[in-house]
C-alpha cells in the first residue's frame, strides 16, 4: 500500500491542536478530579493557552465523539490462541457503549476494514468469530489502513492493536508507518502477546510497539499468557475513561508542516509523583508557497 501522505493541507481558518492527556500515579492509577487550571501545555518551549478543556467522565453531551479502532491478528500463528482472543476483544469492544462507531481491522497476508455503530453489535461480533487464523502478518499495512480511514473523523480517536507477533509481510515500513502516526491525532494501544515469538525478534517486535504507542500518548502491554489479554482491555478501558481532553490553538503561525514538539505539565504537586502521557507533537499546518510570478 501507498505511504500515508506525512501532513495535513490547511487552507484557511484556525485550526485547533487536539490533545488526549492521560494522567497517572506511580501505581498506574489514573489521577482524577484535575481542572482545567491544573495543566499548562508548551508547544516548541512556549506556553499555549487552553480553548477547551473536557474530563473523561464527563456527560455525554460535553465530550467530543469517540470513535474506536481495533486492528486484530488472524494470520496463522493465532491458530492456538484465536478463541481467548476473540473472547477479549469482543468483551472489551462491549466495554465502550459511549463510542459513536467501532471499526474493525482484522489481517493476516490481507487486510480487512468495516465499521460498526453500536446498533451493529451483533454483526461485528459475527465478523470476528467467523475470521479464521491463516497466513502470514501485514501489521504495518493493517495500522496504515486505520490510520487512512480515520483522517475524515473529528472527536477522540482511539486505536487498539492485538499481534502475537512482528510484521511479515506490509507493503507499508515500519518507518512510513511510524511517520503517519505522528500525523494523527490517534491514540494508540498496543498488546502484544508475544511469547512465542523467538527471543531474537521479540525484543525488537517489542520496543516498535512500545514506540508506536508512546509517541501518541497510549500505552503497550505484553502479557506473559493469552489469561492475561483480558485485564490489559480493562486497564485500556479505564484510561479512555479517565482521559483528559485538551484543546489550543498554536500561537506559531508558520505555514511550514515542520513537526512541533509538544509538552504537558501539572501547575502544581510533585511531578516524580505523577506520568503524563500524551502525544509527542504534531506536523504544523501547511501551505505551498506561490509560484513565482504569480501574483
Amino acid at each position: 500500500m501507498a505511504a500515508i501522505p506525512v501532513q495535513q493541507v490547511f487552507k484557511s481558518g484556525i485550526d485547533v491542536v487536539h490533545l488526549g492527556v492521560a494522567v497517572v500515579d506511580k501505581a498506574g492509577s489514573a489521577v482524577a478530579s484535575l481542572t482545567q487550571d491544573d495543566f499548562v501545555v508548551y508547544e516548541g518551549g512556549k506556553k499555549q493557552e487552553l480553548k477547551y478543556f473536557v474530563r473523561g467522565d464527563a456527560t455525554e453531551g460535553d465530550a467530543p465523539p469517540l470513535h474506536v479502532g481495533l486492528v486484530f491478528d488472524t494470520s496463522g500463528s493465532m491458530a492456538a490462541d484465536m478463541e481467548l482472543a476473540r473472547s477479549a476483544a469482543i468483551k472489551f469492544l462491549n466495554r465502550l457503549p459511549r463510542a459513536e462507531d467501532m471499526t474493525v481491522v482484522d489481517f493476516d497476508t490481507e487486510v480487512r476494514i468495516a465499521t460498526y455503530g453500536q446498533s451493529d453489535f451483533t454483526r461485528l461480533v459475527s465478523r470476528l468469530r467467523g475470521r479464521k487464523p491463516d497466513g502470514w502478518t501485514a501489521l504495518w499495512d493493517a495500522m496504515g489502513t486505520y490510520l487512512e480511514h480515520s483522517q475524515d473523523q473529528t472527536g477522540q480517536k482511539v486505536l487498539i492493536v492485538f499481534t502475537d507477533g512482528g510484521d511479515t509481510r506490509s507493503a507499508m515500513t515500519y518507518v512510513d508507518l511510524l511517520t503517519a502516526i505522528k500525523a494523527t491525532d490517534v491514540s494508540v494501544y498496543a498488546i502484544g502477546f508475544l511469547e512465542n515469538q523467538p527471543p531474537s525478534v521479540r525484543t525488537g517486535q517489542r520496543l516498535q510497539l512500545s514506540q508506536l504507542a508512546d509517541i501518541t500518548g497510549g500505552q503497550a502491554f505484553f502479557p506473559m499468557s493469552m489469561k492475561e489479554v483480558d485485564g490489559m482491555y480493562d486497564k485500556i478501558v479505564a484510561e479512555i475513561d479517565s482521559r483528559y481532553l485538551l484543546g489550543y490553538v498554536s500561537s506559531d503561525q508558520r505555514t511550514d508542516g515542520a513537526w512541533r514538539s509538544v509538552e504537558v505539565r501539572l501547575t502544581k504537586g510533585d511531578p516524580t509523583k505523577t506520568r503524563i502521557r500524551t502525544r509527542k507533537g504534531y506536523y504544523g499546518p501547511y501551505v505551498a508557497p506561490s509560484a513565482k510570478g504569480n501574483p
